[in-house]
């Protein structure tokens, strides 16, 4: 008996043909279930079977796994074309065998006009749960894990979008997902891997549907792996003694930032208030004339602290942690980076109020993305309707960010601090106050994020995505940890 059954979306093209000419040439392959959309006339190879139906549908995938005898199962899962390399399959059978894996991947090359790239990928953590957790175009499943899983953790639910993120999710409870770091296959491929569609396809209104299906096959992985938080174990910010000397303060941590630093400062200054508050500046040792801006403005302004720190190896957290450590900080500590700026003089007001009002930990507002001129462009507002009180802080796992500006108590973000990194260390805060205490939301337009070449969100580099992707996922691992110690309770 063969050892694979390929499971591809079908295409009406000599590319297709040609992809599954190369699989029928490897020898290993049963056969190829062409999954289509609709009935087609076409008349396909006697190597390809049709199905009819969406890759992604319960149903679908239901009928592929009863119907599969072989031992694997290998889904070409991108949205282009797939082209092993010799000995390819042979590679991700063996891995598969001495691993023990339910899952395996590779990396592969790229294939464009310009020639052929390697494109490498991220290893699989635990904390590596994003419904878009970039695999390539091939997933290489054992069989004999899925049957387990599903015999063990239930049958794929009734789901048009999310039936393989969860089969993903159940398999890799008890079998190891295994990366393979060499490049197995060539893809044509018309994504991008750090497009705007991309990077804000959960947040987009158009997506709810999917999104939706996503959170619940999510939430129910949690439950299964004891890493639920029920909206009941949730607390409220609790009143301090501590006599903080401002209401609030707008932090704004700057590099060499010469040429948009001053519009962030005078954008937090220029906020009215019922409340005193101050701007803290902490400048990382910048070397572009950042600095001299800011001993002007500050020397104009008395409320604008400009700190700049005695070590010289923090990073965006490491200057959060001076600011809010700092005896000059509020009651409340507000985000604001130092290329952006508030979208109105009413931002601070209504994200302290929230906080007040609300008793929370932390509120995050929503903004809406801009160029140099503050032209509104795409995605445009970033709101994070999905958020829900309910379940937000679970669902914050699978999504990649939680949106802008931030707003925390101080006297609780202080015991929690930022990690000392540049990126996602917003994130790791975030996921560590919603871990124990209820969040606040704010859905209209607080903040304009421009985008412009020098910035942090400028187009990433693969290698730069990968290595910010797979910190994040470390984050979520230590996260998913430290709930599912909570779920457990405290030990006799």
């Amino acid at each position: 008996m063969k050892a694979v059954t390929v499971v591809a979306q079908y295409r009406t093209d000599p590319f297709f043909e040609k992809a599954v000419h190369l699989i029928e040439a490897t020898g290993l392959v049963d056969r190829v279930l062409a999954v289509r959309r609709e009935s087609a006339s076409q008349k396909l190879s006697a190597f390809c079977t049709p199905v009819d139906g969406e890759i992604h549908d319960r149903t679908t995938l239901m009928r592929i796994i009863n119907e599969t005898g072989t031992n694997h199962l290998l889904f070409l899962t991108g949205d282009g074309y797939v082209f092993f390399e010799p000995g390819s399959i042979e590679k991700m059978i063996a891995a598969a065998e001495s691993t023990k894996a339910g899952i395996v991947f590779s990396d592969f090359y790229d294939l464009n006009e310009r020639g052929k790239t390697v494109h490498p990928l991220s290893g699989y953590q635990s904390g590596s749960v994003r419904d878009d957790f970039d695999f390539g175009g091939a997933l290489f499943f054992s069989t004999e894990a899925i049957q387990k899983a599903l015999q063990k953790y239930g049958l794929i639910p009734d789901t048009r979008y999310a039936g393989l993120y969860d089969l993903r999710l159940k398999v890799s409870i008890e079998c190891p997902v295994h990366h393979i770091p060499e490049p197995l296959y060539s893809m044509i491929s018309g994504k991008t891997h750090s497009g705007d569609g991309q990077l804000f396809a959960y947040v987009d209104p158009r997506n709810a549907d999917v999104q939706k299906e996503m959170e619940i096959v999510f939430t129910d992985y949690l439950k299964k792996i004891g890493a639920y938080l029920s909206p009941g174990s949730l607390r409220q910010a609790e009143q301090t003694q501590y006599r903080f000397p401002f209401t609030a303060t707008v932090v704004i941590p700057v590099k060499n930032r010469v040429s948009t630093i001053n519009g962030a400062v005078e954008s937090a200054l220029s906020q009215e208030t019922d409340f005193p508050f101050n701007v803290i500046v902490v400048d990382n040792h910048s070397m572009d004339g950042t600095t001299e801006i800011l001993s002007g403005l500050a020397k104009r302004y008395p409320a604008l602290k400009h700190i700049i720190p005695i070590s010289t190896d923090l990073g965006i957290g490491g200057c959060w942690n001076e600011a809010i450590n700092s005896k000059m900080c509020g009651r409340y500590a507000v985000q604001l980076d130092s290329d952006d700026l508030y979208s109105s003089t009413k931002t601070l007001q209504r994200m302290v109020d929230a906080l007040r009002d609300g008793k929370y930990a932390m509120v995050i507002g929503s903004y809406t993305i801009v160029d140099s001129h503050l032209k509104k462009i795409t995605p445009g507002l970033v709101d994070h309707r999905e958020w829900t009180d309910e379940n937000g802080h679970n669902n914050a796992l699978r999504v990649n960010g939680l949106g802008a500006p931030r707003g925390f108590d101080t006297n609780i973000i202080r015991g929690i601090g930022f990690p000392n990194v540049s990126y996602g260390e917003d994130y790791a805060a975030a996921l560590r106050v919603c871990r124990e205490y209820r969040v606040g939301r704010i859905y209209d337009s607080l903040y304009l994020c421009r985008r412009w070449e020098g910035n942090t969100d400028a187009v990433l580099t693969i290698e730069e995505a990968n290595r910010n992707n797979a910190f994040k996922d470390s984050i979520r691992t230590e996260e998913i940890r430290a709930r599912q110690q909570i779920s457990k309770g405290p030990n006799p």
